[in-house]
């Protein structure tokens, strides 16, 4: 497809090194048990490895013009279903109740620009697959994976980590793409959690941990003036903090915890 024409605004960045396709999707361990979606399959190099692989694997294409050769491509297949629609746009949870399989994986080299919609549309339909390797920029996943204490520990980090235990796997260069973006990538593996210590209300924690890290360089107190800092601050004072610690330095279970006890004095 040297002559196909890439929309920048669909963020089409093909991989064009099948080595670093095939570690991808030897990472991702599936098995005949799986059921694979894949988010942007492009011209397809990486779908035709999950297919052979998985029980059934189903495709979210916005371009129309990739369609034909992805069935081209999956002749030889019956175990898939290529959907040409926006997939944050999508009804996932209609579809994949359709199916019947043990594991549910979503294995995709990731639109740049809409990665962290497609991941917050899986918590926010109430849909937590048992793993995703997901290609991304660096940048993001980077944010995804971070420990507390480091640059790259936000909100995102807190949130996605409620649901998943999330490790980089390996960096991407741009030069495997065409066209080549500006940016290097790296792809990620994030696997669902047991989740020990839950949370009152899913909306509320976001809600808090967003405004936490509403403004990086300022501390809990001024961030969280209309919560009932009392709360807060009785929470912090267990764990050797205070009102004045900045939210990068503050662990997934302490945020856990001070958002149980402001719902419990609600």
């Amino acid at each position: 497809m040297d002559s196909f024409r890439h929309k920048k605004s669909l963020g089409q960045n093909f991989i064009k090194d099948i080595n670093i396709v095939k570690k991808i999707v030897d990472s991702a361990l599936i098995d005949k048990n799986t059921l694979v979606i894949e988010i942007g399959p492009g011209e397809g190099v990486m779908s035709e490895l999950i297919v052979s692989s998985a029980k059934y694997t189903i495709m979210y294409e916005i371009d129309e013009r990739l369609i034909d050769t992805l069935d081209k491509k999956l002749c030889g297949y019956d175990n898939y279903k290529i959907i040409n629609n926006d997939f944050l746009k999508e009804d996932v949870v209609r579809e994949i109740e359709k199916y019947k399989y043990d594991k549910l994986y979503v294995v995709s080299n990731l639109p740049y620009y809409i990665t962290t919609p497609i991941v917050e549309k899986f918590i926010d339909d109430g849909i937590i697959p048992d793993k995703l390797v997901l290609m991304m920029q660096k940048e993001v996943a980077l944010r995804y994976s971070a420990s507390v204490n480091t640059k790259d520990y936000g909100s995102l980090t807190v949130i996605l980590n409620y649901f998943y235990d999330i490790e980089k796997l390996f960096d991407v260069s741009r030069k495997v793409f065409n066209p080549q973006p500006n940016v290097d990538s790296a792809v990620i593996e994030m696997k669902k959690r047991l989740i020990t210590k839950e949370v009152f209300d899913i909306g509320f924690f976001k809600k808090f941990v967003r405004d936490c890290f509403l403004h990086k360089r300022k501390n809990i107190k001024n961030n969280l003036k209309k919560y009932d800092l009392e709360v807060v601050s009785r929470v912090l004072n267990k764990y050797g903090f205070d009102l004045n610690v900045r939210a990068e330095a503050l662990s997934l279970d302490i945020f856990i915890e001070i958002v149980n006890e402001l719902g419990s004095c609600n």
